[in-house]
């Protein structure tokens, strides 16, 4: 999968999860990105539980040893 792909995917898993959510995906290396997400469902949150929930969603694309994201490099959670 290429940068531009998984970046899609990074932003439409964080989006299905999180439906509120506005994601802002920035590729760094190969397999490292940097991630800023804006959403409603983070007010009243720890910065701990808003990043659980974005790496909850994004699970799947960092699972196993041929995984498309290998790291998040950055990862700003706003309460939209």
């Amino acid at each position: 999968m290429d940068a531009q792909a998984t970046a899609q995917a990074l932003r439409s898993s964080i989006q299905t999860a999180i439906p509120s959510a506005i994601v802002e995906v920035a590729p760094a290396s190969p397999g490292h990105y940097a991630l800023v997400v804006k959403s409603e469902t983070f007010r009243g949150r720890t910065m701990l539980e808003c990043h659980r929930l974005v790496y909850a969603a994004i699970a799947p694309l960092m699972a196993g040893d041929a995984a498309p994201v290998h790291a998040i490099d950055s990862l700003k959670t706003i309460a939209a």
